[in-house]
């Protein structure tokens, strides 16, 4: 759509119908949102009012069940949210990518030069070259553009956003340049890579498909080529709880190496057998070699390898317990999910400073504040970011004005899950 029309459109209403499937109630909100976005665009980057401008979508997404499984090609359950990364594009006709996130400097990559740039390492801009490099090497004829994107997505909250932006950028060069063809595994697929070898992170796919695929996913990554994936049907408001993120306001500036840990310490395990990821072990073999296992990798490797396998099989009972629509077993397993990450996993605290230990003190906080009720876990990665609740809604109110009362004003965000993935809005 050319940009003085769609400019038009969303300050008289005309695009509710079209925004209304992804954003529900809040369409007029996402309106005032999206031409906000594209009036900051053209502050960004020279444009005229009759240039083709597309808007998209990608949500964040929260973690449900599998905690640090995907990575040892394991069962992860995720759901995407109603927090998302929006962009504003135009092509360029040229060679160069240019992207603009509001306070955050310009990522500019120029498509000639697609290779591995070690000094991009843990930067967005080492996340647009990955994307494009991949989409490259899959045979995909890649052009320039200028986005600028914003994001209610959380940052450091285990929501994702990372993960939002990859896919984002991958929905950008897809529609734009590969007829919109890519599936939401690929999308996911090509996000991962660009994380795991120009960002330098050594995630799973189940961040990158949750944003992709939308709604509740629950999936099988035994195929890391082809995950089998099963759309789960949840309804928060008929089960009377609602959905909390409480943010710890804590910094993963100095956490690579905790989580870094994770995957090489269960890698460790995977390698005692010649295997590569856990996935490939049985929990047999597993556990009949603890002692060696302990003498060769140390506890904390044994535990957290110990937390892989239960938990690996403890998503396939949450989805089960969905499908059949028991959500209180459900909680259950969130419940023991969280005991397993707590004292098998080791990713509340990361033991060396004993003055912060901020994941810790909300879990016990949100225990107290629920009474036997609901359910709470760390969420994501750990160490530092977010604890998730599942909170009866007749609690709510005491519930989020208590967590603020030890987190934080704006701490506790109740969030809901989008049945909508990473889309093209507007073209």
């Amino acid at each position: 759509m050319r940009r003085g029309d769609l400019l038009r459109e969303l300050a008289c209403g005309g695009l509710l119908e079209r925004l209304a499937p992804v954003y529900g109630p809040d369409a007029e909100k996402a309106a005032a949102r999206l031409r906000e976005l594209t009036l900051e665009f053209a502050e960004t980057f020279p444009c005229a009012d009759s240039d083709e401008t597309w808007l998209f979508s990608t949500p964040g997404r929260t973690e449900l069940g599998g905690n640090h499984t995907d990575h040892q090609r394991g069962r992860g359950l995720a759901g995407s949210v109603n927090l998302d990364t929006i962009a504003c594009v135009v092509p360029n006709g040229s060679r160069t990518i240019r992207i603009k996130s509001r306070h955050h400097r310009m990522a500019e990559v120029k498509l000639d030069q697609l290779s591995l740039q070690g000094a991009e390492t843990g930067s967005s801009p080492a996340l647009v070259r990955g994307v494009a490099a991949r989409l490259t090497e899959l045979g995909h004829a890649i052009g320039g553009f200028d986005a600028y994107t914003t994001t209610s997505v959380l940052r450091g909250s285990g929501l994702s956003s990372s993960a939002a932006f990859e896919v984002l950028v991958c929905t950008i060069m897809d529609h734009l340049f590969c007829g919109g063809r890519l599936s939401p595994v690929g999308l996911a697929q090509v996000g991962q890579y660009a994380e795991n070898v120009y960002f330098g992170k050594p995630c799973g796919l189940l961040d990158q498909l949750s944003c992709a695929a939308g709604g509740v996913v629950a999936a099988d990554f035994r195929d890391p080529a082809a995950p089998e994936i099963r759309q789960v049907r949840v309804d928060l408001d008929r089960e009377g709880y609602a959905l909390c993120i409480v943010d710890t306001h804590a910094s993963h500036a100095d956490l690579t190496e905790d989580y870094a840990a994770i995957p090489l310490e269960m890698g460790q395990v995977a390698a005692f057998f010649g295997r590569t990821v856990l996935g490939e072990v049985p929990f047999s073999d597993f556990s009949a070699a603890i002692p060696a296992l302990r003498a060769r990798c140390g506890d904390r490797a044994v535990l957290r390898a110990y937390h892989y396998y239960k938990e690996d099989q403890r998503v396939l009972l949450q989805q089960e317990a969905l499908e059949r629509g028991d959500f209180g077993q459900f909680l259950r397993l969130v419940r023991q999910s969280g005991r397993s990450s707590y004292m098998y996993l080791q990713n509340v605290s990361n033991y060396r400073d004993s003055r912060n230990q901020c994941v810790a003190v909300l879990l016990a906080a949100a225990e107290e504040l629920l009474e036997g009720e609901g359910a709470c876990r760390v969420h994501g990665g750990g160490f530092a970011g977010t604890i998730q609740a599942f909170v009866p809604l007749p609690r709510l109110a005491a519930f989020r004005a208590g967590m603020e009362a030890v987190a934080g004003r704006g701490s506790c965000h109740v969030l809901s899950i989008r049945d909508t993935g990473s889309v093209l809005l507007v073209s």
